[in-house]
């Protein structure tokens, strides 16, 4: 989804920028440094699905933003040593869904869906297939990233 599906909707238009464009520049560029801001710190909590459908399985991985952070940067540097056969920018966002965000009052849950491929230099393809949920809240200033329960099984 290259095109932001929330033009007439600002709140849903900063939410998804933020989820989407400035998210997949920032791990193309490998610097958290440009999203680092689109984060309530206080406030965060990262639970990892493990790809599991049985939420037994699911975990408190990143109890800190630091955490979530330092696994962030993990996996950016490590698609960076990958060549791609297409740009990764808009690769990711063409394998990528988010065009439901429910917004309650000052707080959203945005429905980003991983369902795609990005293709390798070498031939193969790097498969997406993962949704997560983004929490969020609007503290009067801008909406922030409160947490999220990520990697969770899609089709």
């Amino acid at each position: 989804m290259t095109q932001n599906p929330f033009p007439t909707d600002p709140d849903r238009a900063f939410i998804w920028e933020m989820l989407m464009t400035r998210d997949f520049e920032a791990f193309v560029a490998q610097d958290w440094g440009m999203i680092a801001g689109d984060f309530d710190e206080t406030r965060f909590l990262g639970i990892h699905a493990h790809n599991s459908p049985n939420q037994d399985d699911w975990d408190a991985a990143f109890p800190t933003l630091a955490a979530y952070r330092d696994e962030w940067l993990r996996q950016a540097a490590e698609s960076a040593k990958v060549e791609y056969a297409e740009p990764l920018m808009p690769a990711l966002l063409n394998a990528v869904a988010l065009d439901r965000i429910d917004i309650n009052g000052n707080v959203a849950v945005a429905h980003k869906k991983f369902d795609g491929k990005v293709k390798r230099a070498d031939g193969g393809a790097d498969t997406l297939n993962w949704q997560t949920l983004y929490f969020c809240r609007n503290d009067g200033d801008r909406w922030r990233i409160t947490g999220f329960v990520g990697y969770m099984k899609y089709r």
